[in-house]
């Protein structure tokens, strides 16, 4: 079976009901930070895709057992010292940058050489933004100019560090969060804004850690070398998701959904606040506070009369596995929308501020770039009548399902390349899709 799809028909009115899966950014940090506890941790309704899996496979590599029941997955741990294998072991992260990245900042103390490797993709991302603070802890760290495969190898002379995290990356900053684990003393890290979840989770375990809140930057102070106990956690629905079916309602006629029990935490929200600048209807309802992460249902309707956005820079955190949707609504906005310093969209799976505009003027809409600011020239009556085809994207799972909603409510006549690649972070997107009327995949 081609491992493609076809589309030629846009998808009709719908009013439904939906779930998603579990948010795979909480999903990874709840397996690895399972593995660092003492004793059984439960964790419900965790995503079951590549990137978790292989994070599941990760720790079992590491001497850390875990079972799969029928509504959740048990992790045994050891504590911070808990890992034990054997030597010259190889960690496949698949084509995972969380599991990548984050795992690394839990082997600086490993006794024992590992290989860090990934897909070809992977292969292709920036390392040194990790390798180099996790140096400053001690650890001897190998890497092929910055990129994979990475050897680590741990010392038992660890040191807390500073660091100044300058760029926005949460996973850069969670990376020396979880070092900080196995330092002794107290590392203290100057970060740009970004994903919170990491700090929300060490708050909920019970870790201590200091938190201090400015306008740009956070502060934190975190004293290593404390074990913590095994947890149970419910993983809510992931906003990331969410966000495909958020901006299909709103180019579809007609159309209204409900997405229930999603994670709203403000640091991932981004796509909210910048849809409804751009006259979206986007609600929250049945707001509820879980292990200091907001959960609610969100509400949306489909819109006509949008309009551009000039995008604030501050919500460029808070959006940026979202863009590529984003896009698409600026695409039919009236007026032209800007969006500014997007350079961290090309150290995503793909190139995906590149690859964006070039699907971008593929069908039609103008963009102009100046280094990493794009203009969309939006065309709210654009209707698609041709024939188009998206492969060559290295597979990277939000652009496959981003063609996917272009596909469903621009028109047009679609081969989409790589449907495989969403099992990476989305398994049931088709599953869904079906559910809200679309025939043929």
């Amino acid at each position: 079976m081609k491992n493609l799809i076809e589309i030629n028909s846009k998808i009709k009115t719908f009013d439904k009901n939906i779930e998603v899966t579990g948010d795979k950014s909480l999903s990874i940090r709840c397996v690895l930070m399972a593995s660092q506890a003492i004793g059984k941790s439960k964790i419900y309704n965790l995503l079951e895709s590549e990137d978790v899996l292989n994070s599941l496979k990760a720790i079992s590599k590491l001497g850390i057992q875990y079972r799969k029941y029928k509504n959740y997955y048990e992790i045994y741990g050891f504590g911070i010292k808990g890992f034990h294998y054997k030597k010259n072991i190889k960690i496949n992260a698949g084509n995972s940058g969380t599991l990548a990245r984050l795992i690394l900042g839990l082997l600086i103390d490993a006794n024992k050489e590992l290989t860090l490797i990934g897909d070809k993709s992977l292969a292709k991302r920036d390392f040194s933004r990790v390798t180099e603070p996790l140096r400053l802890f001690g650890a001897e760290i190998k890497s092929n100019n910055g990129k994979l495969p990475v050897k680590i190898l741990g010392s038992k002379f660890l040191r807390p560090i500073n660091y100044f995290e300058n760029i926005g990356s949460a996973q850069c900053k969670s990376s020396v969060m979880l070092a900080s684990l196995k330092a002794p003393g107290i590392t203290k890290i100057k970060a740009k804004k970004s994903r919170n979840h990491t700090e929300l989770l060490f708050k909920t375990l019970g870790l201590p850690i200091k938190i201090i809140q400015k306008k740009n930057y956070d502060y934190f102070y975190l004293n290593g070398e404390n074990n913590f106990k095994s947890f149970n956690y419910r993983i809510p629905g992931d906003i990331s998701s969410c966000s495909f079916f958020l901006v299909l309602t709103i180019l579809s006629d007609n159309s209204k959904l409900t997405i229930k029990n999603v994670n709203i935490n403000k640091s991932r929200t981004g796509i909210v606040s910048i849809l409804n600048k751009m006259n979206a209807k986007i609600k929250f309802k049945n707001i509820k506070s879980y292990k200091n992460e907001p959960v609610a249902d969100i509400l949306v309707e489909s819109r006509k009369n949008l309009k551009a956005i000039n995008c604030p820079k501050n919500l460029n955190s808070a959006a940026i596995d979202e863009f590529l949707v984003i896009f698409l609504v600026a695409a039919k906005a009236k007026g032209i929308s800007i969006f500014r310093d997007l350079g961290e969209l090309n150290q995503k799976e793909s190139p995906r501020l590149d690859i964006a505009i070039k699907f971008l003027k593929m069908i039609g809409v103008k963009v102009s770039r100046k280094n990493n600011n794009i203009k969309i020239y939006g065309n709210p009556n654009l209707d698609l009548k041709g024939n188009y085809v998206m492969k060559h994207f290295r597979k990277d799972h939000r652009v496959f399902m981003m063609s996917c909603v272009a596909a469903l409510t621009f028109g047009g006549t679609w081969k989409i390349h790589d449907k495989d690649s969403i099992n990476t972070s989305f398994p049931e997107f088709f599953k869904i899709i079906k559910v809200l009327g679309a025939k043929k995949f």
